[in-house]
């Protein structure tokens, strides 16, 4: 498993692509289009980490009851079959593996009931 991006739930995605980019210096490092919205992962460009904005409005059926006050970690898993398994032989509470948006994920919990996503690698 490694490090993927942190995910900051947002109100006004464009806006805060644009201060991240322009104020901050940030690139934007991909777009993908899910349920009618756009998503944006910025970051330097000369890092592997990135922040994804996710619009708070895609957010409102949150199938894994995510924290949407609290940004997400997210993680990529070459196997992510076999990494369900481990962690959940290790005991950790882990969701299902669905597919969101074309990637296939799954959620797992940490001890004060936070929860991150582990993604199949694009």
């Amino acid at each position: 498993m490694r490090f993927g991006y942190v995910v900051l739930y947002v109100v006004d995605p464009e806006r805060c692509r644009r201060f991240w980019v322009e104020q901050i210096g940030m690139v934007v490092k991909k777009t993908t289009e899910a349920g009618g919205f756009a998503v944006a992962q910025v970051g330097f460009a000369d890092q592997d980490a990135a922040l994804e904005l996710v619009p708070l409005a895609l957010m409102r059926d949150n199938p894994d009851g995510l924290d949407l006050a609290t940004p997400s970690m997210c993680f990529h898993a070459a196997d992510l079959d076999k990494e369900h398994a481990r962690l959940r032989a290790a005991g950790v509470e882990v969701s299902e593996i669905n597919e969101h948006c074309g990637t296939r994920s799954f959620a797992f919990s940490d001890p004060e009931d936070r929860w991150f996503a582990i993604t199949a690698p694009a």
